[in-house]
């Protein structure tokens, strides 16, 4: 038999027996449509808009006018959150992460439940720890293409300090009604950033390929598209003043002109019926004009790519693989952003993952890239000593028929030749500073059931009755809500911020909760 050739990480996908394709979300699955970028900016005297800059060295008496125009701390004080959106249905379960059945992830399923997985039975967990990777502390197969680009990017200290969980969860395959992405109800945590509050690399609603569940949507806090260094360089214009003066000279300016307005403004009858409002959205304008000038004046403090942890001989990417791949790029725009406090979550898309191509590497190669940039995020929140949690779904999954693929990058597995929902799986990382997240229960058996909320038949698909999460995407969108709540110590108020959730009782809410809080 022929042996067919992996395709290029960029290069589309043909020949799925899907038709033509029609919407956007055809194209992006198949690796036909990347987007171009939009760059959202702020200028200086936008002195209408919402502020959201964070504390600045500004004079004393400026200070309360500050705090009473709500300028707020990076983040919202809560825990940075970035999650990936693979489009077009990848392979989770099995090949990547290990899914187990009711007992947790070492309670194998059959040797034909791991082959529909796209494991050979020469290669299935059952054999022994040779094939189990845990250095994460969530167990991946030893040969998964997004633990082994994970591993290349962070470092022995960096993989210590992770733990995971993974969520077995049918979502359907190849459909824009897939409501999996969770950003408006992490901003309903309680997330949000200096310069904007969510940060997606797509154009739409959502921020990424997958929506967001309806109930969720909050039009104030639509994501700003952020997908290459220059998207983040231009959320800021400080205009020419800093270009005339010096950085500190300019905000002395701004500072001056702030006190200048305050005194004024007291003395000015607007004629109009909101004046106390109107006097203070200007009161505020010229604050958050001053902190701006004063934090960002110098237009390197955004800029991903002159990051020495980012890019370069010591940087997180080499010079060659930032200035030869859009998708390294992007995801150091977005990361940059919501690990420094930028913005408070952001959503990354990578497009390609429909890849049942009748052969194996093509998934192979897209696995290790999506798992180099996973890895990207993961150590530069270790570089910046702050938390992260980062979460990781796609729509859909794929299946094998047990054929196996013996080339170079097929690597002996099977090769991926259609879509299944029944196989598909979603799963979370959370890198904490001080160590290792811990796992909820008293005993290695109880831990066990919180690393795998819920699981799968013997067969290799999806237990619908084994977590509220497994057949219902808005679900499993809250479980990750709950569990971003709960690692900020805040799961006590999960009811409070979602009354219409779903997930059941108090004692559901902790079956289907992962980690203690790590704050």
């Amino acid at each position: 038999m022929k042996i067919r050739t992996p395709l290029h990480p960029d290069a589309p996908l043909h020949g799925l027996g899907h038709g033509r394709p029609v919407t956007r979300r055809d194209f992006l699955a198949r690796g036909l449509l990347r987007g171009a970028g939009l760059v959202s900016s702020l200028g200086v005297f936008s002195l209408f808009s919402n502020p959201r800059a964070a504390m600045a060295a500004l004079a004393p008496d400026l200070e309360s006018l500050k705090a009473g125009c709500g300028i707020q701390v990076a983040g919202g004080g809560k825990i940075p959150f970035i999650c990936f959106d693979l489009a077009g249905g990848a392979s989770m379960a099995g090949s990547n992460v290990l899914v187990g059945r009711e007992a947790g992830q070492d309670a194998y399923l059959s040797t034909a439940g791991y082959s529909v997985q796209g494991l050979p039975g020469n290669m299935v967990p059952n054999l022994g720890e040779q094939f189990i990777d845990r250095s994460l502390g969530l167990a991946f197969h030893s040969d998964s293409g997004f633990l082994e680009g994970i591993l290349q990017k962070t470092s022995a200290g960096t993989q210590a300090a992770i733990n995971g969980c993974v969520i077995p969860a049918r979502s359907e395959n190849d459909t824009a009604n897939n409501p999996h992405n969770p950003m408006y109800g992490i901003f309903r945590a309680g997330a949000d950033g200096e310069l904007l509050t969510l940060a997606g690399s797509r154009n739409s609603e959502s921020g990424g390929n997958s929506m967001a569940p309806a109930s969720l949507f909050d039009p104030s806090v639509r994501p700003t598209k952020i997908d290459r260094p220059s998207d983040v360089t231009g959320l800021v214009n400080t205009g020419k003043l800093v270009g005339l003066l010096n950085q500190s000279d300019a905000t002395a300016v701004m500072e001056a002109i702030a006190r200048i307005s305050h005194s004024k403004l007291g003395q000015v009858d607007t004629a109009v019926t909101q004046d106390a409002v109107l006097k203070e959205m200007m009161r505020c304008g010229y604050i958050e004009a001053a902190d701006i000038t004063d934090r960002y004046g110098d237009p390197t403090a955004l800029n991903p790519a002159i990051d020495p942890d980012i890019v370069g001989d010591g940087g997180i990417f080499s010079s060659a693989e930032f200035n030869s791949d859009g998708e390294f790029r992007k995801t150091a725009s977005i990361m940059k952003l919501v690990v420094e406090g930028y913005a408070g979550a952001g959503c990354i898309t990578i497009g390609g993952y429909d890849y049942h191509t009748g052969e194996r590497g093509t998934g192979e190669i897209r696995d290790l890239r999506a798992g180099r940039c996973m890895g990207a995020c993961l150590e530069y929140a270790a570089r910046r000593n702050v938390p992260l949690m980062l979460y990781v779904f796609s729509d859909g999954s794929v299946n094998s028929n047990g054929r196996i693929d013996d080339s170079e990058n097929g690597r002996g597995k099977g090769e991926w030749t259609g879509d299944s929902s029944g196989t598909a799986a979603s799963f979370f990382l959370v890198y904490n500073p001080a160590g290792r997240p811990q796992l909820l229960g008293n005993s290695p058996a109880e831990q066990a059931m919180h690393q795998q909320l819920g699981w799968m038949r013997a067969s290799g698909s999806v237990e619908t009755a084994s977590s509220p999460a497994a057949n219902n995407v808005n679900l499993l969108v809250e479980t990750v809500l709950l569990n971003y709540m709960a690692l900020n110590g805040d799961q006590g108020m999960f009811a409070s911020r979602f009354p219409n959730h779903s997930l059941g009782n108090a004692t559901m809410l902790d079956r289907m909760t992962a980690f203690n809080p790590i704050t």
